[in-house]
């Protein structure tokens, strides 16, 4: 599955992450850490693909797949409650 969103959305679901949530999705999915950090940062690591294209709001962002924005997305919200 396919998801477009902005580069700011995709940063700010980062930055609604409390520490050690890197470590937390990466070993949920079987990944790297580095490669968690890579899909938030804007890069491709580790199969984690996805494309940029200037646009507003730092861009738009096609991913690929969307396995680690789903995760976040869920801690994330459990942090939130």
């Amino acid at each position: 599955m396919s998801l477009t969103v902005t580069y700011n959305r995709l940063r700010a679901v980062k930055d609604s992450l409390p520490s050690g949530s890197m470590d937390k999705i990466a070993a949920e999915l079987g990944i790297t850490a580095d490669a968690v950090r890579s899909y938030f940062g804007g890069k491709s690591q580790d199969g984690t693909g996805f494309h940029v294209e200037p646009g507003p709001d730092g861009g738009l962002v096609l991913l690929d797949d969307t396995r680690i924005l789903e995760v976040a997305l869920r801690i994330a919200w459990e942090n939130s409650l």
